[in-house]
């Protein structure tokens, strides 16, 4: 039984020391004290009975009494001494902290140099030479010391040749403890996987602002139209190495893709008076949407010496990657700067945004309440706190506001004056948008109203009658969910609120001035994300490969589909048109269409034609399944705006 034991802690322990990533030789201590255990036990034995057995053992009365007591003594003292050398293992080894690679393959290929203003700068291959990466290029200073809270300034120059081969540092967050993220990679997405090489953490700065390119690797000097995608996460998470969006599959179809880290939280979104009236532009509240401009302009400037056309820029982003998409559309400081746009579940545009937009008046509420909590009468003592203690905030700090600068009124005013500076839109949501977020909500007949009642007030009561309590439970939900008999259609109202009327109100806009807009609705299912918020991600950028095993051949072929829409989009403004492969080498010209290979038809938005691209199986235009619930929210917007 003490052996068992014993191999079972073991076997535990070490389970624990791969969902921590602690280092290899973590492993190897913990099986050589289980051996050593396991051998000093039989040890013991061996030497209890060999006294018992002798002359001496028998005339002191060496017995099984005797046995008991000295093998328990014996056996808790060295349990002991074995708990101690697992502590220390798992502490001492601990994963250290590195920057991700850009490319997965070992010992990459090095492009040659590449030439900008700030120095010259070398990436790496692919597997296959297919595409040319360059990681954690610095598209602006620092924002440290002194820079804090300030616009983003200038990047430095350097000396010699930068070797870009790894992703920059992922921005200041709150950041969960590495077994929760395993065990959340096994209980949400099911992706996870035992590997080696994975033993560190992923460096994170305040020291953030790095963008990464991925070019496609061509035998023409065609200058290719450029994508800059900004990651989601509510202002607060979030990191350009998440391996749903990186940009390698994209790049093979022939565009660079360019994607950054920026501010967030209380680096990126804190407001205060004495911000704005040092600012030389009058600004605070929007430190990371600033970021993004900045890398905007980075890549206009610096986009053609990796093979982008300047010319051709369209800016991407998925959740408050896509709320960021649609204020850089409404921004003064982005006009010219880039063509089209694509946002994947989120705007910022209702008159009332629910989520990732705030009054001015409520940022600098927020902003008293951070210099309250760290005890600091100004913004000037507030950059003399540790990075790291002043990421623990309580304060909620995941919204844009309207600054004078960056932003100069309500996204929707500017919509309606027709300031906006997109020329096309591709858009659009999934179909299990809000079931993550409400985990921890039970929804029954109850308190259904009450629940729908904390974002749409007055209007909750209607809302219940347009989305019944008694609505079906969704296909799928995680295993963690509170469900409640109401959860279903608490999902449906939330998913409607929070992801896709947002989507209804730009698209409406789009029409109204005559800009082609295109909308789709993500509903295939699979066994990792499915069709929950972001499961769309590793479909349009193709990234379905880094999941072995979890999806099949419906999903990649879906994947193949939605990387042409959002190709030729960039190409065109219209995802219409052919499918797009990797270019074929050898004849000269620099072509990745398949010209005999047509795409279903994603019809465009107008005054008559107001339906959405089904992204699932089939392929079918549908009609949006939220609009009695546009109707009710459109109320509440109205009466929101009104009432200020």
């Amino acid at each position: 039984m003490f052996y068992f034991l014993i191999i079972l802690i073991t076997i535990l322990y070490i389970a624990v020391l791969e969902l921590s990533k602690n280092i290899l030789i973590s492993w190897i201590i913990a099986v050589v004290a289980c051996a050593a255990m396991i051998g000093y036990r039989a040890y013991c034995k061996k030497k209890y009975d060999a006294r018992r057995g002798s002359v001496f053992g028998n005339i002191h009365g060496y017995g099984p009494e005797n046995k008991r007591r000295d093998m328990r003594i014996r056996a808790v003292g060295a349990l002991f001494l074995f708990v101690l050398v697992m502590a220390a293992n798992y502490f001492f080894t601990k994963p250290p902290v590195r920057r991700v690679p850009v490319v997965d393959n070992k010992k990459p290929d090095v492009t040659t140099v590449v030439t900008i203003d700030q120095g010259q700068l070398t990436g790496v291959y692919n597997k296959d030479h297919t595409v040319k990466a360059y990681g954690g290029i610095p598209y602006a200073k620092p924002p440290v010391g002194e820079l804090r809270f300030r616009e983003p300034q200038a990047p430095d120059k350097w000396e010699g040749v930068r070797a870009c081969d790894h992703f920059g540092p992922m921005a200041m967050q709150p950041r969960s403890s590495v077994i929760y993220d395993s065990l959340a990679r096994i209980i949400g997405y099911h992706d996870y996987r035992l590997k080696f090489g994975d033993e560190y953490v992923e460096e994170m700065s305040e020291d953030c602002l790095y963008l990464n390119i991925f070019s496609p690797e061509k035998e023409t000097d065609d200058l290719l139209p450029v994508v800059l995608y900004i990651h989601g996460g509510s202002l607060t998470t979030g990191k350009p190495s998440y391996t749903e969006y990186r940009g390698e599959d994209l790049a093979k179809k022939g565009v660079v893709y360019v994607n950054c880290a920026y501010r967030l939280g209380v680096f990126g979104y804190y407001a205060a008076e004495d911000l704005k009236k040092e600012s030389p532009n009058g600004t605070t509240g929007n430190y990371g949407l600033l970021d993004q401009i900045a890398a905007l302009n980075w890549v206009y400037n610096n986009i053609k010496a990796f093979g982008g056309d300047p010319k051709r820029i369209t800016i991407a982003g998925e959740s408050a990657g896509a709320s960021s998409v649609n204020a850089i559309c409404a921004s003064p400081l982005s006009k010219g700067l880039f063509q089209y746009a694509i946002a994947e579940s989120s705007s910022v545009l209702p008159k009332e945004p629910f989520h990732t937009f705030r009054y001015y008046e409520d940022a600098i509420a927020t902003g008293d309440a951070v210099r309250s909590e760290f005890r600091v009468e100004t913004s000037e003592e507030l950059r003399s706190i540790p990075a790291k203690e002043l990421v623990t905030t309580i304060t909620d700090n995941s919204a844009m506001t309207v600054d004078g600068y960056a932003i100069t009124q309500q996204p929707y005013l500017t919509y309606e004056q027709g300031k906006n500076n997109e020329k096309a839109l591709l858009n659009g949501f999934n179909a299990k948008e809000s079931d993550a977020f409400l985990l921890d909500d039970e929804a029954t007949r109850d308190n259904y109203v009450e629940l729908l009642a904390e974002d749409i007030g007055d209007y909750a009561e209607e809302l219940a009658q347009v989305v019944p309590y008694n609505l079906p439970q969704r296909d799928q939900h995680i295993i963690i969910d509170k469900l409640g008999e109401a959860k279903g259609a608490l999902n449906v109202a939330y998913s409607a609120m929070w992801f896709t009327y947002p989507h209804y109100v730009w698209n409406n806009y789009l029409v109204k001035q005559g800009i082609p807009a295109y909308e789709y609705y993500f509903t295939k299912t699979n066994n990792v994300l499915t069709n929950y918020h972001a499961g769309e991600l590793p479909y349009a950028y193709g990234n379905l490969w880094r999941h072995p095993g979890l999806y099949d051949d419906s999903d990649y072929e879906l994947s193949e589909i939605m990387q042409s829409y959002w190709v030729n989009f960039i190409y065109n403004g219209d995802p219409n048109g052919s499918y797009r492969q990797t270019d074929e080498p050898g004849d000269g010209i620099y072509n990745t269409e398949v010209a005999d290979k047509p795409l279903p038809v994603w019809e465009m938005r107008s005054k008559g034609q107001d339906k959405l691209l089904q992204l699932d199986t089939t392929l079918q235009m549908i009609d949006d399944p939220n609009l009695e619930i546009y109707k009710v929210i459109d109320k509440y917007m109205d009466e929101k705006v009104n009432g200020r």
